[in-house]
């Protein structure tokens, strides 16, 4: 058993919070050219896409090198905008036990969030927080959000 660690960030977003939402549910193979420094690729491994036990594959580029996560969609909640993702083989979980991420999109008032939380397990105490990639995480959905406002 690891240390269990979880990493919150909160971004507001100047497009419309649905179509951040729908992106994540229905369109993930559309990341690579919303957020090319981020993604580079996506494929649905089992499944169908924007639905729960769908396996998935993302490329991407983290602090310079590529790297892959294949995940399984555990949760999707329409009615509360939530969706969860378990990574099951890739470059987190070779280090990091038990990872997952966690898509909120709400309203707090009149400001549109998406939430990100990542919870995972540190085999020691040697082994760093995950702060870099949540990092990460807040960028790409930065440059989505960037994309959708460029488009209209």
């Amino acid at each position: 058993m690891g240390l269990k660690s979880v990493l919150c960030a909160k971004i507001e977003m100047k497009a419309n919070k649905d179509v951040f939402y729908d992106v994540f549910t229905n369109k993930p193979h559309h990341m690579s050219t919303m957020c090319p420094l981020h993604v580079q690729g996506f494929e649905l491994l089992d499944g169908v896409i924007g639905t729960v036990g769908s396996k998935i594959c993302w490329m991407y580029t983290f602090e310079g090198k590529k790297k892959i996560s294949k995940q399984i969609i555990e949760t999707i909640n329409h009615e509360k905008k939530v969706v969860i993702f378990k990574e099951f083989e890739g470059d987190v979980v070779d280090i990091y036990g038990n990872y997952k991420a966690t898509l909120h999109v709400e309203t707090k008032g009149e400001i549109d969030l998406i939430s990100w939380t990542i919870e995972y397990e540190r085999p020691n105490e040697n082994v760093p927080e995950l702060v870099n990639l949540l990092d990460f995480i807040v960028g790409m959905t930065k440059a989505v959000d960037d994309h959708h406002v460029k488009m209209n």
